[in-house]
């Protein structure tokens, strides 16, 4: 038997809270959901969500790997890609892919996001 699965949160590794939520919550639009330190000083590792999407942030060495990917299904990409306002050194388009309409962004700290629209070819 095989659990009855709520959620799944994708841990991403980053560097600087200020950047962190200038790209993700100023950006894209992510809720801050919350955070923790073990104690005043120590490392961030954050709780961020874009509608039922979770994703966690860790400043934490050895909690996730600079570098990582996670796949987003979304709908409206279209509309959402282009109400973005405009990111420095970031211009995400859109490339009609055979399993969607695809978008695509890096995070300040090497981390990519690929958003995929399956409702929409292209």
């Amino acid at each position: 038997m095989s659990p009855g699965v709520i959620r799944a949160a994708p841990v991403f590794r980053s560097f600087d809270e200020a950047r962190a939520r200038s790209f993700y919550v100023g950006w894209l639009g992510f809720t801050w959901e919350g955070e923790h330190r073990l104690h005043p000083g120590a490392p961030l590792y954050a709780f961020l969500r874009l509608g039922d999407f979770h994703l966690h942030l860790t400043e934490h060495h050895g909690d996730a790997t600079p570098g990582s990917t996670a796949l987003v299904y979304v709908t409206g990409l279209r509309d959402w890609q282009t109400s973005l306002p405009p990111y420095p050194n970031m211009r995400p388009g859109l490339e009609a892919q055979p399993w969607g309409l695809e978008m695509m962004v890096w995070d300040p700290f090497g981390n990519r996001l690929r958003f995929l629209d399956q409702a929409e070819d292209a």
